[in-house]
């Protein structure tokens, strides 16, 4: 067998296996906050949303057939294909700014990423579309770049990568350290480019694609802009190194703790002079993933910043630890297929995401018990809450007291957007977030949607033990009364993971019109 031949075999196996083990994760673990909350992009479609723009929710309406396909497994399948293609992209990179070896050495590493196989490749998160179109850009415009002569084969490829960096600006909008790297790039290295028409209809072809994100903030005051603005200002003077560590901490555990390694390693033999791929493909490489890990570093010093933000970089990194992994096989007389290095990388992340999985499902180890917070407790048992709510909505609806289509009233998107995917829908209901926008985010425009709350109607309110808020307190003198509430028991396995407080809100004693950014009620 041809070492060709082996490298594609092991390439086709890593990508069946873990579309197979990403394909059960999708299937049967419930909904993150983040992930439920994206499905009401999908649900309730716009130009652009509070947090992000719309791709996340467009590619869940083509992959669920507009919702028509509506489970766990078919909300994330968007992301288990794009992270099978993504391996096979990886591998083309690193073949590309090396050879086949290098690529399979990146498909791998890339597999062993926690933020790629598991948050931009089972769950389903604008990272997801992100990482596919940013890796696409990647292809090209290493392609493109460093072509001195500006062929036409060039010159196309880089219409195209304004095409695809278009659909990763619709995506995340930090993606917009392509076009700074594209732009660092011909500026520093291939300045023929600044000649090209090809360039200038590049970047108008981003410009025109992100037009309709920039007139859904025109039309609703850029409130997306101040949002993520607000979340990287410093909130307080001086450094803050407990936010700092944070960040540090959760880039090396999210990009794999060997991979981390093995970038660093890298890092050091380009400083000494090793040279490990073409100069041009370094580079280009650099100058678009370094910006944005030292800005969100910078971040960090001064606010809370979260780790999956630089994402997106470390796919530059992984391509220069797999080349540098590549220079090391090239000297050694027989190629070694899979690095013991590589194999630790992807032991890691099976063992990991094993011991997730049954924390998450099972309790395995009594975190709670040695005095730790369970946050696997959060992933879990909303399931089961909606089954438990409808026989309850159901007994008060025959009595009289409580209408069928109750809505349910919720002050933060989250566990709004959790009970609007597992209480109300299966319980033919809707779920309505009354506060201010800094906390029910899109909910304001959903709200909108729904439509105004009548002077008189019953509602419901879900307290829960582990995020308890009353409506007592949240909603003074709105309702006639506040009955005590029934108390549902949610387990998992024979544990008690929390109990959820299911108030009734009865008589509403003026019209809720959702009219205003500030506060949304009146």
């Amino acid at each position: 067998m041809t070492e060709e031949k082996k490298i594609r075999q092991i390439l086709v196996s890593v990508i069946i296996i873990s579309i197979l083990v990403r394909g059960f994760l999708a299937a049967f673990l419930e909904l993150g906050n983040d992930e439920v909350y994206y499905w009401t992009y999908a649900k309730f479609p716009d130009l652009s949303h509070f947090d992000h723009p719309p791709m996340v929710g467009l590619i869940i309406q083509l992959f669920t057939l507009n919702l028509h396909f509506d489970q766990e497994f078919f909300l994330r399948l968007a992301s288990i294909v794009f992270g099978a293609v993504n391996t096979w992209l990886v591998f083309l990179l690193g073949r590309l700014i090396r050879d086949s070896i290098t690529g399979l050495y990146a498909s791998l590493l890339y597999t062993g990423s926690f933020y790629c196989s598991i948050l931009a490749g089972t769950f389903i998160l604008p990272d997801s579309p992100q990482v596919f179109f940013w890796l696409i850009s990647l292809y090209l415009l290493l392609n493109a770049l460093p072509d001195k002569s500006l062929s036409r084969r060039s010159r196309n490829f880089l219409l195209l990568a304004g095409v695809s960096t278009g659909f990763a600006l619709l995506s995340k909008y930090h993606s917009v350290f392509l076009v700074s790297g594209v732009f660092l790039y011909i500026l520093f290295f291939n300045r023929k480019w600044f000649r090209a028409k090809e360039t200038y209809l590049s970047f108008l072809i981003v410009i025109v694609m992100f037009i309709p994100v920039l007139l859904w903030n025109y039309q609703n005051q850029f409130i997306s802009f101040t949002f993520h603005e607000g979340r990287i200002d410093a909130q307080e003077a001086g450094i803050r190194w407990n936010y700092f560590g944070t960040e540090m901490i959760g880039q090396v555990f999210y990009n794999n703790p060997v991979n981390f390694i093995l970038i660093i390693l890298a890092f050091i033999a380009v400083i000494r002079g090793r040279r490990l791929m073409d100069r041009n493909h370094l580079w280009l490489l650099l100058l678009i993933s370094l910006p944005l890990t030292l800005i969100f570093i910078g971040f960090s010093l001064f606010n809370a910043t979260l780790p999956h933000w630089t994402g997106p970089a470390y796919l530059g990194f992984i391509l220069i630890a797999a080349a540098y992994l590549g220079e090391r096989s090239s000297r050694r007389e027989k190629m070694v297929m899979i690095p013991v290095a590589v194999k630790l990388s992807i032991g890691l992340l099976l063992i990991v995401v094993v011991l997730a999985s049954g924390q998450i499902t099972r309790g395995w180890i009594p975190v709670g018990k040695l005095g730790f917070n369970d946050i696997s407790r959060q992933l879990y048992g909303w399931n089961e809450l909606g089954e438990k709510f409808k026989p309850l909505s159901n007994k008060y609806t025959k009595a009289g007291i409580m209408d069928p289509k109750a809505p349910v009233i919720s002050f933060r998107w989250f566990p709004a957007a959790n009970f609007d995917y597992y209480v109300a829908r299966p319980a033919g209901t809707e779920v309505y977030a009354i506060g201010e926008l800094n906390r029910i985010h899109k909910y304001y425009w959903i709200d909108k949607e729904r439509g105004p709350l009548k002077k008189g109607i019953n509602a419901w309110f879900i307290a829960l033990s582990d995020d308890f808020q009353d409506p007592h307190n949240l909603y003074p003198g709105l309702f006639d009364s506040i009955p005590n509430p029934d108390t549902l028991h949610i387990l998992r396995g024979k544990e008690e993971i929390r109990q959820a407080y299911v108030f009734r809100l009865m008589g509403l004693r003026k019209e809720i019109v959702f009219d205003s950014m500030k506060v949304c009620y009146r």
